[in-house]
């Protein structure tokens, strides 16, 4: 037997998530049976979307159980296997995060072939959030040349890829962030125009001082305010890319809507909500496109990590008080 940690939801949060609502049980796992491996978790990522599935709700994914460990992508080692395909040793990606170690059926897990990247990138950057941004902004945004690009949110994991894409193709970006060294961050990854929405309270005027010819292309992680402002900003046939809206994931109260939508229909918008899992099959294109623009120098990323899963519960808080530059992740071994 061997014996690992587990991060359990032991409530549903009201509002922000609070330690009350989680607990850590330990849980003995034997070797594993034929066709099985046991993993040991090196890297467990904590994302915004895992916020509504502490809700009791029907939604894209299922919620998570009273009770139980919760799951998530995480990057763990073989350190045992009943599987010929598995030797230890081997790194794997998988959805069984939130936990130190675990056994499942080999078919449950994907070999990772790392392409000179360190493991955990693979949970950001070259993982689901950068796919997310290649998907939202080339697919669903249908980017074009000559757009301009709007990015809220854009010093975080999946905004900080949109950015950096959309200049690698050659596009003006304008992007908000909140906090000095996030704005530094965006300039240091060549954002044209980075606005501070902490300092800037009026963010209609301050995108309309950093695009005084309106935007063509807006990728949304923020929702409320930000939606608004790009509305206002749009210029005739502009597209919309709805990714996220974490302004309003702990609220306990239904947010007001945007006031402004009906400039959707005298400005001809395109406004498309998107889940990154409906995409799966572009994981090569842009896998293959990243690496390029890695050894081009035009993409890189930046990590926030937190260390042992009894922190998970505080990094997946961080991520709705901006505590992260780039991806939140939880270094567990």
């Amino acid at each position: 037997m061997t014996t690992y940690r587990e991060i359990r939801l032991k409530s549903r949060p009201v509002g922000v998530p609070k330690d009350e609502n989680f607990e850590i049980a330990s849980v003995d796992l034997p070797a594993p049976g034929a066709g099985e491996v046991q993993v040991r978790n090196l890297w467990m990522t904590v994302d915004p979307y895992m916020r509504g599935r502490m809700n009791d709700v029907k939604s894209y994914s299922p919620p998570f159980a009273l009770g139980k460990v919760m799951d998530g992508g995480a990057v763990g080692e073989v350190v045992a296997s009943g599987d010929p395909g598995l030797k230890v040793g081997d790194l794997v990606q998988s959805g069984f995060g939130w936990r130190e170690g675990f056994n499942a059926p080999a078919g449950q897990v994907q070999k990772l072939e790392t392409m000179g990247l360190a493991p955990q990138a693979f949970l950001g950057a070259a993982g689901m959030p950068g796919l997310t941004a290649y998907v939202g902004l080339l697919k669903i945004a249908a980017l074009k040349d000559g757009d301009v690009v709007f990015v809220s949110g854009a010093a975080g994991a999946v905004g900080s890829m949109v950015a950096q894409i959309a200049k690698a193709k050659g596009h003006t970006v304008i992007g908000t962030a909140g906090g000095a060294d996030k704005i530094a961050y965006l300039k240091s990854i060549g954002v044209d125009h980075a606005i501070d929405y902490k300092v800037e309270k009026d963010l209609t005027a301050a995108l309309a001082k950093a695009a005084p010819d309106g935007i063509d292309v807006y990728f949304d992680n923020v929702g409320g305010d930000h939606l608004v402002a790009a509305l206002n900003a749009a210029r005739p046939f502009a597209r919309f890319a709805l990714c996220g809206a974490i302004s309003m994931y702990n609220a306990t109260e239904m947010p007001a809507g945007p006031n402004n939508l009906v400039q959707m229909v005298g400005k001809q918008l395109r406004m498309e909500g998107f889940i990154v899992s409906s995409s799966w099959d572009m994981m090569p294109a842009f896998l293959s496109d990243l690496s390029g623009w890695v050894k081009d120098g035009k993409v890189t990323w930046k990590e926030t990590v937190f260390e042992g899963i009894e922190k998970a519960p505080n990094a997946f808080r961080g991520l709705f008080s901006g505590e992260n530059l780039g991806k939140m992740l939880v270094k567990l071994a």
